[in-house]
């Protein structure tokens, strides 16, 4: 990752809530999976709750509410992370382009991406833009298309779209899987 400092980008973003009340796409849809939100462990919680002893951590998310990943994972980050008392911003993509060229999935603008630094705004860490399990599907999919003029590209990638709607789920049960993953990024800072 080429950038190591974000702090410029310190005090520039919104709380969820503020997130929540600019969206102009899928607020309901982004609301409802916030207000569903659940523990799938005490061990979980207890982590997340332990980090409001820790003030050397701030945690930035790349985002826009147009897309469905932001829907699904951000309002599942945010309950984690109001137990930790980390500081916790959420910047509109189309606002911090140049912030979001240093944060690139596979040469892509995809969102969300939650950066994890310290005081400092030295990176120590990302997460996203979704669980590994989901992105194993657009990893297989762009190293086995790599044209993306070909006349069958559109068509595979529907069918990649499906299958990580598939790995999603329906109900919550990713959400257990976000936390975990964002509580292993956040073990390792």
């Amino acid at each position: 990752m080429s950038r190591t400092n974000v702090s410029q980008y310190f005090g520039k973003g919104l709380s969820g809530e503020q997130f929540m009340e600019v969206m102009t796409k899928n607020q309901e849809a982004f609301r409802s999976w916030y207000d569903q939100f659940s523990w799938a462990s005490e061990e979980d919680r207890e982590f997340f709750e332990s980090l409001n002893h820790r003030d050397d951590l701030r945690v930035l998310i790349l985002a826009a509410d147009w897309c469905g990943d932001v829907v699904r994972n951000v309002p599942v980050i945010l309950r984690a992370l109001e137990h930790s008392g980390v500081p916790t911003e959420i910047l509109i993509l189309e606002n911090h382009e140049a912030l979001m060229d240093d944060f690139l999935t596979m040469g892509g603008r995809s969102v969300p991406v939650v950066i994890v630094a310290d005081s400092g705004g030295h990176v120590l860490g990302r997460w996203g833009p979704r669980p590994a399990h989901v992105q194993e599907v657009m990893v297989r999919f762009k190293s086995e298309n790599t044209d993306r003029e070909a006349a069958d590209y559109q068509d595979k990638l529907m069918v990649a779209r499906q299958e990580m709607k598939e790995r999603y789920g329906e109900g919550t049960e990713i959400h257990g899987t976000i936390v975990q993953e964002l509580r292993e990024l956040l073990s390792g800072v």
